[in-house]
């Protein structure tokens, strides 16, 4: 009788677990659920009480530029060592205390551009983690254990011509499918595979790769996989690669693609440092897209609409609001590309300065949570009307790693979840609550 009691109690505690989790808002891949970079938690406080928001916990780990995910009571991220020699890792840590869970290790020899670490943020899906690496090593864990399902070094594998960052699109899931953008050759430039064995299902395209995060979207009642590559917006058949439909995009002068495209209203939008903003119709009659309007400034310095450099921007009604190529937030028309205003008071103005912007309808249809390079997180108001910052204060210390210039940055996008946040830098990975 004792033992069943005891039964019921591990059961009873199990299935409360699970539900805690289940009905809890969770970030369990880049941008949070679907990718929209949204976050439908209440109870949520309204503003910060001083200049430092108070942290729960902190862990120490190494340099890199990927952002947390949170999933299933556990913190996934990854980062770089080069001493004694070069190695990238990916850890697992308690969400609640911040006790490392496991942690893997793996050799891996740079050869890009801005080495601070990996790029991609870990996905996790029905108890498995998917983590890419910037040379191209992608490893399935077992996401409690950290036990390796199945790993391939795709730059050996698919001949990848390699981008001057390194390997940044987040993988991701769809269906029994993970895929991922690499740019291998030949035609290879997007591949999928068994989520749960890593055998391969298809490829597609010759492109060379972006640094953008793929997006699955519903057209002509067809699941859809959007990806922008190096030389093109694709819309393929996320079962076998069959390419649906293409509009060339192709870049100035090397690949620099690294905002999301956001999908909204029957419409896709984009938006790159050097080419400017392009908006796409979607029909929905029939798998195909038209161009609704693209405007181009005459350099980085002179923009026109919005020429992001890396933040996702964010589509409220018929309003587009993203940071431009020198720190700029910008609000423009959907409708048109025209700007209706811009302000710099969100960040600083420099090049390349940065705002992960994410949307809190829970609170209210124009509330957006800002974490800029400086690692202050903001409280925000967007409208057609303008920008206002409800509440301001620090969450994390700048560091050099990732940029050695302006005293530090923190470029990481950080994850909601739990009616908390979770953010990065390149020393150390923090836990603050945001409750009410």
């Amino acid at each position: 009788m004792k033992q069943f009691t005891c039964l019921l109690i591990v059961l009873f505690t199990l299935l409360a677990m699970q539900t805690q989790f289940s009905s809890a808002d969770e970030w369990h891949q880049w941008r949070g659920k679907d990718r929209t970079g949204v976050w439908n938690e209440t109870g949520i406080l309204e503003e910060f009480e001083g200049d430092q928001i108070p942290l729960r916990w902190r862990v120490p780990i190494g340099s890199g530029y990927s952002g947390p995910s949170v999933a299933d009571g556990r913190v996934y991220v990854t980062d770089r060592l080069t001493k004694p020699k070069q190695i990238e890792r990916v850890h697992c840590f308690d969400w609640e205390t911040g006790e490392p869970i496991w942690s893997y290790t793996y050799d891996c020899v740079y050869k890009i551009d801005y080495t601070a670490g990996p790029r991609a943020t870990v996905t996790v899906q029905d108890g498995l983690a998917y983590a890419l690496g910037s040379m191209g090593h992608l490893h399935c864990f077992d996401a409690a254990t950290g036990d390796i399902v199945w790993k391939r070094d795709l730059n050996a594998e698919y001949n990848i011509n390699m981008p001057i960052w390194g390997i940044a699109s987040a993988p991701i899931v769809e269906a029994e499918n993970l895929i991922v953008q690499i740019g291998g050759k030949p035609d290879a430039c997007i591949v999928a595979f068994d989520r749960k064995t890593g055998e391969e299902k298809w490829k597609a395209l010759d492109d060379n790769a972006s640094y953008s995060a793929p997006i699955v979207i519903t057209q002509a009642g067809k699941r859809v996989l959007v990806c922008w590559t190096g030389a093109n917006i694709a819309g393929l058949n996320p079962q076998t690669g069959a390419v649906y439909w293409l509009y060339p995009f192709p870049p100035e002068s090397f690949e620099i693609a690294i905002a999301t495209p956001i999908f909204d209203q029957n419409e896709l939008f984009v938006t790159e440092f050097r080419q400017g903003s392009l908006l796409l119709k979607v029909a929905q009659d029939k798998l195909a897209v038209e161009l609704g309007w693209h405007r181009k400034g005459k350099n980085e310095q002179n923009t026109d609409a919005l020429q992001t450099t890396m933040a996702t921007p964010v589509r409220l009604g018929d309003y587009i609001y993203g940071v431009d190529s020198y720190g700029e937030l910008r609000c423009l028309d959907a409708r048109n590309g025209d700007r209706m205003w811009e302000d710099l008071s969100a960040v600083r103005k420099a090049r390349w300065s940065n705002i992960h912007l994410v949307r809190h309808p829970a609170a209210s249809d124009n509330k957006v949570w800002m974490f800029n390079e400086h690692g202050e997180l903001l409280i925000t108001e967007l409208s057609p009307e303008g920008l206002n910052i409800i509440s301001r204060a620090k969450l994390i210390e700048p560091t050099r790693d990732q940029l050695n210039r302006r005293g530090g940055v923190t470029w990481a996008h950080p994850a909601f979840a739990y009616k908390h946040v979770f953010i990065r830098n390149d020393k150390e990975l923090v836990c603050a609550s945001l409750k009410k």
